[in-house]
């Protein structure tokens, strides 16, 4: 009876990825026209030329929009394995499959002894909330990989760092999945991987890391946090201006540098948080690890000075493998998150226009957004301190003797 009804819900959950992802093909593919501007855009002109350039053998080192780490050649240049599509389209198939083996490890995951579907469902309900840009980034691509890693670390913690170094590789954050991994191996095939897939670039592929000083130069875009204060200001007459600047739409003007250098300070602050977790935290579950992940992700997601709608999709599949573990802590602010994305299909692309102008709702949607994805930082943090860090009485206790033998490294 059991099996029956583990596939009864796995029928349902394909037939509801189904559903909702031919509605974002038919979106990005414009059979069905999606509010607000074009967001096929990115693809059709920045990732084609990207990829006209290293299909030559070199990086777009001359192109100041090309601020990603090397191994994201690989996803630009994934469309070739479909020569008798146009780019675009192959790129949004590509996309999708990549979507599908998500929902594919959510579900194997959950189908095992202690383990549940609700990470499956949440990925299912999450990305279509995220509206058509989803498909129009390579970051469902890299999701993918964060979530395989995740959940191959249970058992092969080589295998959690050899991924999650070759992510870092694609779009970096995915580093951040080894904060909670205290097991050397892990690291060592992290560094390793990722040494080799950088030097592998750097050997045949000129301008493999130029992408550094352009991520350097990137000013406050506007639907940051810091960009808050600038959209208030504007109603106060602040001189600055709104341009596309960096392959982004960024406030630039007085105070931005002081603006953008608090970001970088308050991502300082985060990190030092993560490394006194880290060295404070000595009880483990098995959801220790994916639980700092996920909070480790939602940290530096808030205080960057960059808050793309395609970021959501890293915390949608970080929150979807917390969820399979029924120990995770991350609850709430999974449900935060969920809740973070529904607005912000409407600020981008549906609003964006209100947003740039500092419009009162396009502003509205940004506090609502940003301050849902603060909040679930927030709540995140703390439930990450308490269920692993002990009291302040139990600090006093003999060394060791409160310490449980070690979770797995995916816990």
């Amino acid at each position: 009876m059991e099996t029956r009804d583990a596939r009864r819900s796995l029928l349902r959950l394909l037939g509801a990825w189904g559903a909702t992802r031919s509605l974002l093909l038919l979106f990005v593919l414009k059979v069905v026209v999606f509010p607000g501007p074009d967001v096929t855009s990115d693809v059709s002109v920045i990732y084609q030329g990207w990829y006209e350039v290293l299909r030559t053998g070199a990086f777009p080192h001359q192109d100041v929009t090309w601020q990603y780490p090397p191994a994201a050649a690989l996803a630009i240049l994934s469309p070739a394995v479909l020569p008798f599509l146009d780019y675009p389209q192959a790129f949004f198939l590509l996309a999708c499959l990549a979507d599908l083996v998500v929902l594919g490890l959510l579900a194997r995951a959950g189908t095992r002894p202690g383990r549940t579907l609700r990470g499956a469902r949440f990925w299912v309900a999450g990305v279509p909330l995220l509206g058509p840009t989803v498909y129009a980034r390579y970051d469902v691509m890299v999701t993918a990989v964060a979530v395989a890693a995740l959940l191959a670390g249970a058992r092969r913690p080589r295998v959690l760092g050899a991924l999650a170094g070759f992510g870092a590789m694609l779009k970096v954050w995915p580093v951040l999945l080894l904060v909670g991994v205290r097991r050397r191996t892990a690291w060592v095939a992290a560094a390793v991987t990722a040494a080799l897939v950088g030097a592998a670039f750097r050997l045949t592929m000129p301008g493999a890391f130029t992408f550094l000083a352009f991520q350097r130069d990137r000013g406050t875009e506007v639907e940051s946090l810091g960009a808050l204060v600038f959209h208030v200001a504007r109603h106060f007459g602040w001189q600055g201006r709104v341009l596309l600047n960096y392959g982004s739409v960024e406030f630039l003007g007085p105070w931005v540098g002081p603006v953008s250098r608090a970001a970088l300070l308050l991502t300082g602050v985060a990190l030092g948080w993560l490394l006194l977790w880290r060295v404070r935290a000595v009880r483990a579950a098995p959801a220790t690890v994916v639980d700092a992940a996920f909070t480790a992700v939602l940290l530096f997601t808030v205080t960057s000075r960059v808050i793309s709608p395609q970021y959501l999709v890293w915390l949608v599949g970080l929150a979807a493998v917390c969820l399979c573990d029924r120990t995770t802590r991350m609850g709430r602010p999974a449900v935060l998150v969920l809740a973070a994305c529904g607005v912000t299909v409407l600020e981008f692309p549906v609003r964006f226009a209100d947003v740039v102008a500092s419009d009162p709702l396009g502003v509205a949607l940004l506090f609502a957004r940003n301050g849902l994805l603060a909040a679930a930082a927030v709540v995140a943090a703390v439930r990450l301190w308490r269920s692993t860090v002990p009291p302040a009485a139990a600090d006093r206790a003999p060394a060791g003797a409160d310490r449980p033998r070690e979770a797995s490294p995916s816990s």
